[in-house]
């Protein structure tokens, strides 16, 4: 029998760090955790940054093996430690390439250009380094609404999750997003309220929030990230 892989995770408290510790509960993975937080000094010691030049939460280390950005860490997981029994990727070329493109599109579109340009505008948030940019915000969540619309075309159709009938790590990247935008006050399309309702009933959804609950305060301004 293989042995058992030495998992440990690093990061919790935001919408990003989310997105690993769930993937890791879709894929019933035992794993370790450093619960540090972003801008709180715990990215910048000497032993992070020698594991992460990048000082960035999360990061996952796989034995002797580590990879940063959320959607990387997903997108490894879901190759590496998917089974017949429990799997976040699809198997067909073609519905591979649907999931990349999915998964880019949330990455780039929802969360990069739309939610966090909000964040690092807003007053309650990155405001005070990046600079308080009301007009900002407000475009960046219209640009959000329009870009959702892609979301509300495909969910049309009836299906059960972005790639139809499997639940994958892309409903886990656009999940995140749903969460960070309705908690921005960003309205959602209607038929993504039923998806996300039925996605948050999912034990790993739920074990995943417990797991990337801060076990001390983190900072206002590391929230969201």
């Amino acid at each position: 029998m293989d042995a058992a892989p030495d998992l440990t995770l690093w990061g919790v408290g935001t919408s990003r760090t989310m997105r690993p510790h769930w993937a890791m509960h879709e894929l019933g993975l035992t794993y370790k955790t450093k619960p540090i937080g972003p801008r709180t000094g715990e990215t910048k010691t000497a032993e992070y940054t020698k594991l992460n030049p990048r000082q960035k939460v999360p990061l996952l280390q796989d034995g002797d093996f580590s990879i940063g950005e959320s959607a990387a860490i997903v997108a490894y997981l879901s190759r590496t430690y998917s089974t017949t029994e429990r799997s976040l990727i699809p198997e067909a070329a073609r519905d591979y390439a649907a999931w990349l493109e999915w998964c880019f599109f949330i990455v780039a579109e929802l969360d990069s250009t739309s939610l966090y340009v909000m964040r690092r505008h807003r007053a309650d948030a990155l405001g005070h380094i990046y600079g308080i940019a009301p007009e900002v915000v407000a475009q960046a969540g219209d640009y959000f609404r329009q870009q959702l619309r892609h979301v509300e075309v495909a969910l049309s159709d009836g299906r059960t999750f972005l790639m139809g009938d499997q639940f994958t790590g892309a409903d886990i990247l656009l999940t995140t997003c749903l969460d960070w935008a309705i908690a921005y006050g960003v309205g959602i399309c209607d038929n993504a309220q039923p998806y996300l309702e039925h996605i948050q009933g999912r034990d790993a959804y739920q074990r995943a929030l417990t797991a990337n609950t801060p076990l001390a305060p983190i900072t206002p301004a590391a929230a969201k990230v």
